[in-house]
């Protein structure tokens, strides 16, 4: 007999299926083979002791700190340690709970109810000599060639910007940065090059979006987070996507000591308000991208817990994109000038998408792709 420790299963159905287990004992297994560590803010003493029992009870755990048998405070942190199977009782049985319960309940929910989506690579070009990496910045024969070499190479998106985002960039007003983006939209419309791919605009001016979406573009990068209904209101028109960043400021400010007082719960609160803004508009859920904005109003521990965390976001139904790619967090770990972050930006990259992160924005296509490759066959 031998006997040997598995580092972790990613596909439980798979696994419980490829040693032969009948197809009723797979779907029950699977459910106990899945692992939750859920983080509870100031919840009520009554309920976290309430909650506290019902874990116990199905063999869950909630871990909390030492005075609340006294009572102490009104409000608590916690952690609830539960398996796929014991979420789901708990999630029924504290509906009828009271002191903020089914809230909870709720939320437990829809963490259950997480979508999936494939993994995308999605290629960087600037239409402009800001970028802060001078191996993205294109003029308009040389970006398309890239283009081109970056679907080859397994890009199924393109996002194109004409505007430097990174931390004190210059400003640019709408006429120039149009000016810029006109050239590369009319060529990719020529060429309906966007039949090859999903193009993206990464622009929150409402006329450069705009001229984009009527040239073949289908997805809307917004830094802003929609905060600009505008741009909320040209994606329904046209039937394209979205994509939410969160950003803690604005390029010229964003960096300014970043100050949060739980970043998890900041970004969280922040996509469920534009969501519910984008719906009320007419934008489909599915249509709705989310990007914690790495780098964008964030302090190095910041963009580590939102990556080391990032599942967490993945209730919302909606794909996330990470986009890490040579940023300056690389060089606070350990300095490193910007043409030699590749290293540190796939490792980023593939913790991203092992916490669930779908769309890959980056500015080495042919790496991604043999890195997410190699990742896959080791799942």
């Amino acid at each position: 007999m031998d006997l040997y420790q598995l580092s972790g299963i990613s596909d439980a159905h798979a696994t419980l299926k490829a040693l032969g287990v009948e197809s009723g004992g797979v779907a029950i297994m699977a459910k106990k083979m899945r692992h939750y560590y859920i983080a509870i803010k100031e919840l009520k003493t009554p309920a976290v002791i309430i909650l506290k029992q019902d874990a116990l009870s199905i063999g869950a755990e909630l871990a909390v700190p030492s005075g609340v048998i006294l009572s102490q405070k009104p409000t608590y942190d916690c952690l609830l340690i539960a398996n796929q199977k014991q979420m789901e009782i708990l999630a029924q049985k504290e509906l009828s709970q009271p002191f903020g319960l089914k809230a909870v309940a709720v939320e437990l929910k829809r963490l259950l109810r997480s979508e999936t989506y494939p993994i995308q690579i999605m290629g960087v070009i600037n239409a402009n000599e800001d970028s802060f990496f001078e191996g993205s910045r294109f003029e308009a024969d040389g970006a398309m060639e890239r283009i081109e070499q970056m679907i080859a190479q397994g890009a199924t998106l393109i996002d194109i910007g004409a505007v430097s985002s990174r931390p004190n960039a210059p400003l640019v007003t709408p006429i120039e940065e149009l000016s810029r983006i006109q050239p590369l939209c009319d060529a990719i419309a020529s060429s309906r090059l966007y039949e090859q791919a999903t193009f993206s605009i990464d622009s929150y001016t409402p006329e450069v979006v705009a001229y984009a979406l009527e040239s073949g573009f289908s997805l809307i990068n917004d830094i802003t987070g929609a905060s600009d209904e505008r741009l909320i209101a040209l994606a329904v028109k046209h039937g394209a996507k979205l994509c939410i960043m969160h950003m803690q400021g604005t390029p010229q400010t964003m960096q300014h000591n970043p100050h949060y007082e739980d970043v998890m719960v900041e970004v969280s609160n922040f996509f469920a308000e534009r969501i519910a803004k984008c719906e009320a508009m007419g934008l489909r859920r599915e249509d709705i991208i989310l990007d914690v904005g790495i780098g964008f109003g964030k302090s190095l521990a910041h963009n580590l817990t939102l990556i080391k965390h990032m599942r967490h976001f993945t209730h919302f139904g909606c794909e996330l994109l990470v986009g890490a790619s040579r940023k300056s967090m690389i060089d606070r770990i350990i300095p490193t000038p910007v043409a030699e972050r590749l290293a540190g930006t796939l490792a980023i990259h593939l913790k991203a998408v092992e916490q669930g992160a779908t769309i890959v924005r980056c500015h080495d296509v042919a790496e991604h792709q043999q890195a997410l490759a190699v990742a896959e066959a080791l799942k």
